[in-house]
């Protein structure tokens, strides 16, 4: 029995500690409110101070170093550290003899972010709460990207060129990079630990963090070890790695969304103006599909639809030069992030037993398709634009595979949940059940 199920109430009061007990419901909107405005913000604005797009050997060097550190990530989060020397490093990127060095480093500092981010989401949400978050969380990339946009034509192009001798782009570093370091230092002090021991909680929110996910999910205690090994044995966590490389390098249109934008033929200023529209609509297309996906208890079908949106615009600009018609595929273009933000959390889901395994698959798979970016970044060659029909038609292909992959896997989690159904009607003893009953994986 869970530790809130166990207290003995008196009078509304808990017995052991005289603390007075709230309702069930109660309980869990006031700690959701409290991880929603404490936690939430924080980690958005994290989100918010990534890199940005870059281009060419700058661009796919920073991967390198984001596959490297996702496994030690997954094993040991040190989120707010990791921020600060990512913001450190940023800054040191303004120095253009150090710009294919420091972004190496870069991807070591800050590749730890992301799997440490959703380790830690998954930690206090529940899975229906849980894919929203995450399209929360990360659309603070994409709030980057035009954050970054905005900032550029605003700020730093027209005001910073030839300030104390340095040129304009450098300081778009040098301001970036120092905010990332604050942000960094204000995250120790608020981000939340783990459920049993975040000392902004009372103790009974705390017990009800812990047993609400031990009552959904039958948690499986493991050590780090056993969860490597777990997770390194289980052939879903290799399948999913593999789609993930597949639709990331579909999903290289975001890494060269400005390439595509400068298509219409605006100068910078107005280029990168013209790409804010794109990113608001994507942003607020993408926490729709999620939260409908949280109610409806579904992801594959939500996922599809993000890909099939993205083929159209992608058919779209293929087929005409036309500055409407393509701007408006820009649209239905930068909306394909939906796409990871709904697969994310289902990646959770489906590890949602066995915490230590889970981080070690998250971080695993964000590792992986890293390869995916690398790959991305190399098939937008100059010489076939402006039209870019080649690059359009390995992201159509890019996606059809990885949506057939991830179709099977929603066949094999769907013969799952028949077994487990089948065995729930055929055991008379439900401590003999592998799963808690009621347990089904999203599908």
């Amino acid at each position: 029995m869970s530790p809130l199920n166990d207290k003995k109430m008196i009078n509304g009061t808990d017995a052991t500690t005289g603390e007075p007990c709230h309702s069930r419901d109660v309980l869990e909107k006031r700690l959701r409110r409290k991880l929603d405005l404490r936690a939430m913000p924080m980690i958005v604005v994290m989100a918010t101070m990534g890199s940005g797009n870059q281009y060419g050997a700058i661009l796919s060097i920073i991967y390198v170093g984001y596959i490297v550190m996702q496994l030690p990530s997954g094993l040991l989060s040190l989120i707010p550290s990791c921020m600060v020397a990512w913001g450190g490093v940023s800054v040191l990127t303004g120095f253009y003899t150090m710009a294919l060095v420091s972004r190496l480093f870069l991807g070591f500092v800050e590749g730890p972010f992301i799997p440490g981010a959703v380790f830690l989401l998954s930690g206090w949400y529940k899975r229906d709460e849980l894919a929203l978050r995450l399209s929360i969380f990360f659309n603070g990339n994409v709030l980057s990207s035009a954050f970054v946009s905005v900032l550029a034509a605003s700020v730093v192009l027209p005001d910073m060129q030839g300030v104390l001798g340095q040129a304009a782009w450098r300081w778009l570093f040098y301001i970036t990079g120092s905010i990332t370091i604050l942000v960094g230092v204000c995250a120790v002090f608020i981000l939340p630990d783990f459920p049993h021991n975040t000392r902004w909680l009372t103790p009974e929110e705390r017990a009800l963090a812990v047993s609400r996910l031990e009552e959904e999910t039958g948690l499986e205690e493991r050590t780090t070890t056993g969860g490597l090994w777990d997770a390194v044995s289980d052939w879903k966590v290799w399948w999913l790695s593999t789609a993930f490389i597949i639709q990331t390098i579909g999903q290289s249109i975001l890494l060269f969304f400005p390439t595509l934008v400068a298509t219409l033929r605006y100068d910078l200023t107005n280029t990168l103006l013209v790409s804010l529209p794109p990113w608001v609509f994507a942003t607020t297309f993408s926490l729709v599909l999620s939260r409908y996906s949280d109610k409806a208890q579904r992801r594959y079908r939500y996922y599809v639809a993000s890909n099939v949106i993205t083929v159209i615009g992608i058919i779209i600009s293929m087929c005409t030069m036309n500055k409407t018609a393509r701007y408006i595929s820009m649209f239905l273009m930068a909306q394909c992030l939906a796409a990871p933000m709904v697969l994310w959390g289902w990646v959770n889901n489906t590890f949602a037993r066995e915490p230590a395994k889970r981080a070690v698959a998250i971080a695993l798979i964000n590792g992986l398709l890293q390869i995916g970016n690398i790959i991305g970044s190399f098939i937008w060659p100059s010489n076939w634009g402006p039209t870019y029909r080649y690059s359009y038609g390995i992201c159509i292909a890019a996606f059809g595979v990885s949506t057939a992959m991830f179709g099977v896997m929603h066949l094999h989690l769907k013969h799952l949940n028949k077994q487990i159904e089948k065995d729930e009607r055929d055991t008379k003893d439900a401590d003999e059940l592998r799963y808690p009953i009621g347990f089904r994986y999203l599908v």
